[in-house]
């Protein structure tokens, strides 16, 4: 699918990242993924982004919408004519802007599913709730802004964390056709990011045991990003 250069502000993104056993994520990935591993351990995780002044690139910003949006993404690589590649697997978009709803899959990359949204925050403390408007996903935690992630992450360092995600630009979401990914690559201009303490964390889909059997995957991290320009690129579909 190919659409046009898109740019605007990231107002806040929120990285909720999980770590798991690699046999069972591999599981859930379509044909031609395998997941990246840190430490041996496969990296999932949701993506919380709440994007303003969103346009084609060059239109001024206030022709562009702003929108509350969550993607479930699991870090992923793949052969690519005899080289690794690296990105993200998205099984599922969700996004409170009917725009992005009503043209998922066709302007927009990847289906996206309508849902709720409640976000209350200060400057140092975050406090998130999501739910789909079809019932299938929740997300909610309550968080501070911390300058050091926890002591049992598997990430030895907020640099090597950072590092990690920030190649995880090129994303390929899941779309109603079976044998095909949506591609869309995202360009960050000054990617810099901080961990938030959550003293509580909910996620439906990564606590559901039928598909991530007990203590087959445990809550790592979760990074925050303010205030950032970026552009969404168009990027060749995935064949499965």
């Amino acid at each position: 699918m190919k659409i046009p250069t898109l740019q605007g502000i990231i107002k806040r993104r929120i990285l909720v990242n999980y770590r798991a056993e690699a046999e069972i994520i591999q599981r859930i990935l379509p044909a031609g993924f395998r997941p990246k591993l840190f430490k041996g351990k496969a990296i999932a995780g949701i993506c919380l982004i709440k994007l303003e002044h969103i346009r084609p690139k060059h239109f001024p910003a206030f022709v562009g919408f702003s929108s509350e949006n969550a993607a479930h993404r699991i870090a992923v690589e793949w052969q690519e004519n005899g080289k690794t590649k690296e990105g993200v697997y998205v099984p599922r978009r969700d996004t409170d802007s009917f725009i992005n709803s009503a043209v998922g899959g066709r302007l927009f990359p990847g289906e996206q599913h309508k849902a709720d949204f409640e976000v209350k925050e200060t400057e140092s403390e975050i406090n998130f709730a999501m739910k789909s408007g079809d019932g299938e996903v929740s997300v909610s935690f309550n968080g501070t802004i911390s300058a050091n992630l926890p002591e049992n992450s598997v990430f030895s360092s907020l640099n090597n964390a950072s590092k990690f995600f920030e190649k995880g630009s090129l994303g390929f979401s899941a779309t109603k056709n079976a044998k095909k990914l949506d591609g869309i690559l995202l360009e960050i201009e000054n990617w810099k990011v901080a961990p938030i303490d959550l003293d509580f964390v909910h996620s439906s889909f990564y606590e559901d045991e039928t598909i991530f059997p007990k203590n087959s995957i445990k809550f790592d991290h979760a990074l925050l990003m303010q205030n950032v320009a970026h552009e969404w690129h168009s990027a060749e579909s995935f064949e499965i």
